[in-house]
């Protein structure tokens, strides 16, 4: 009875047969995960609703609220203030370790602890 279920089982799975098996396994996961990551990085359609201001109204109306946002800021929290260094480049103030950041891009990175944020 043994003999008979080990005959069985060897023409069922050998070597090659597992072999493939296996691939097609590991092939079916990378493209589930690949797949995956192609519809997260999609953008989102999203509709706006139209306004009836003119293009230079809307820019007066985002430079007035730009101002008012980093006035805002700017007086809530000491470490938001910008300032200049010697070489007149911007420079926050670190709130871990109260040394000087800097800006590349959008992120404002500390030079001595590292932290980080998006603006």
């Amino acid at each position: 009875m043994n003999e008979e279920l080990l005959k069985k089982l060897e023409q069922r799975v050998n070597r090659r047969s597992f072999l493939k098996g296996s691939a097609l396994a590991a092939a079916a996961i990378v493209g589930a995960s690949a797949t995956r990551i192609a519809y997260a990085q999609e953008p989102q359609n999203e509709t706006k609703p139209k306004d009836d201001k003119s293009p230079d109204a809307k820019e007066n109306d985002k430079d007035k609220g730009k101002d008012k946002d980093q006035a805002a800021n700017a007086s809530d929290d000491p470490t938001k203030q910008t300032k200049l260094d010697a070489n007149g480049r911007e420079f926050r103030e670190c709130p871990q370790c109260g040394f000087n950041m800097y800006r590349q891009d959008r992120t404002w990175t500390c030079e001595n602890c590292g932290y980080s944020y998006v603006e």
